[in-house]
């Protein structure tokens, strides 16, 4: 499955393609500032160094408007950048925006745009992120950018 080619915009300002890079994760979480969802992005910033070490930009995704991302990412000192899909259409075009709006806890491994292994129903936020690492570890062995 390709993930799909769409462009959001981060807290940091500049607009973000995830699919463009060479690896990435990308984690959709409901709501910040939420308990799961804190501890979840808490979980990511602590292991961002190892996944940065096999080459592998982060991206977590939600559906709140981007102040609220920004007031998330300053609080926690958030090693990487979010990304607001306000309005929900890329959750909606993975099939994962929940009827309230929101979109569920789902992350993506992604190779040059491709899913590489998804990641639901997990049963705490924070498992995502290690889960994310032992996949990442499997299918990017060789380390660094472009070192496939």
């Amino acid at each position: 499955m390709e993930f799909p080619d769409i462009e959001l915009r981060a807290h940091t300002g500049e607009t973000v393609r995830p699919r463009s890079f060479e690896r990435a994760v990308v984690y959709f979480f409901p709501k910040a500032f939420t308990s799961g969802c804190t501890r979840e992005a808490i979980r990511f910033n602590e292991l961002y160094d190892e996944f940065k070490a096999l080459g592998v930009e982060i991206f977590g995704i939600s559906t709140d408007k981007i102040d609220t991302l920004r007031k998330f990412a300053e609080k926690y000192q958030l090693k990487f950048r979010l990304l607001s899909d306000e309005g929900g259409n890329l959750a909606r075009q993975l099939g994962i925006q929940r009827p309230s709006g929101s979109a569920e806890r789902v992350t993506y491994i992604l190779e040059r745009g491709r899913v590489v292994e998804v990641l639901r129903n997990l049963r705490s936020a924070d498992q995502h992120a290690d889960r994310a690492l032992e996949v990442a570890r499997r299918a990017f062995k060789a380390g660094g950018p472009g070192g496939i």
